[in-house]
C-alpha cells in the first residue's frame, strides 16, 4: 500500500491526522474493509434456527 492510498482510505472514513496517532495501519485498513461490507447486500442472514441446527 502506498502513502497516498493509506491517506485516501483515512479521507474516505473520515480519520483526521490526529486520530492517526492513536490507529495502526491495520486497523485502519480493517476499518476500510468493514466499512465495504456495510454496502454489501447480503443475499440470505442467518437465523437463530439455522445458528443452531449448525
Amino acid at each position: 500500500m502506498t502513502t497516498p492510498l493509506f491517506l485516501l482510505r483515512c479521507v474516505q472514513l473520515g480519520i483526521s491526522i490526529r486520530d492517526l496517532d492513536l490507529l495502526t495501519i491495520g486497523m485502519v485498513n480493517d476499518m476500510f474493509a468493514e466499512n465495504q461490507n456495510d454496502d454489501y447486500d447480503y443475499p440470505q442472514i442467518a437465523t437463530q434456527e439455522m445458528m443452531d441446527r449448525w
